[in-house]
């Protein structure tokens, strides 16, 4: 259960690693996010419709490097490709329901990041990435990354993949659905990232070192 945590408005609540701060009745919501962007500095913070900001633990050494692996072969394939931009987990996007996510990996098309002023890509652009990656972690709630991708696609992400590597299983998410694959090793990218094809044999096997 969540334990509250004294200090002045807004109210901070801690549980699972994570910090979430509820703003007050009369506060902007957009003033309390920058708040604690200042408060947190180097943190991963998130924040939702009802305006309640998220401060997110820092990822445990594996994950840290499943998603590395996620990233890079991302990054290398969209700059053979050439039709985009790929973002690590630390890209921030705003939606256009107000919410503000990190996706662990993202895909922004040339013209929706041409489109944005020079300002706009320094802070935390307002554009929809039309690809998302989320990787669950250990101390992440399954249900609740699946929440994340219902909002993505909500949003107007055209593609998104939620991977759990434990469990070996690959959810996909479009606007017409969402499918499950069961310890699939490789994902071959279709809609905006057509031709794009994630290896998950790093993911899914342990690496060990001599």
């Amino acid at each position: 259960m969540a334990t509250a945590v004294k200090t002045r408005s807004p109210i901070l609540w801690s549980g699972n690693g994570v910090l979430i701060i509820e703003p007050g009745e009369d506060e902007d919501p957009e003033l309390v996010f920058r708040r604690a962007c200042r408060r947190f500095e180097n943190k991963k913070i998130e924040q939702d419709e009802e305006g309640r900001v998220y401060i997110l633990p820092p990822a445990g050494a594996e994950s840290s490097s499943q998603n590395g692996e996620l990233t890079m072969q991302l990054r290398l394939w969209a700059k053979r490709d050439g039709r985009g931009k790929a973002f690590d987990s630390s890209a921030e996007f705003v939606f256009p329901s107000g919410v503000k996510y990190s996706p662990d990996g993202s895909w922004v098309s040339k013209e929706r990041w041409r489109a944005l002023t020079r300002q706009e890509r320094r802070k935390f652009p307002p554009v929809i990435p039309e690809f998302v990656i989320e990787l669950k972690s250990p101390s992440d709630r399954y249900t609740k990354l699946q929440e994340k991708m219902q909002k993505y696609i909500a949003n107007g992400v055209e593609l998104g993949w939620l991977i759990h590597p434990d469990k070996r299983e690959v959810m996909i998410y479009t606007q017409t659905g969402v499918r499950v694959l069961n310890a699939p090793d490789l994902l071959r990218g279709e809609g905006p990232i057509e031709g794009f094809e994630l290896d998950l044999q790093p993911i899914w096997e342990d690496e060990d070192f001599e």
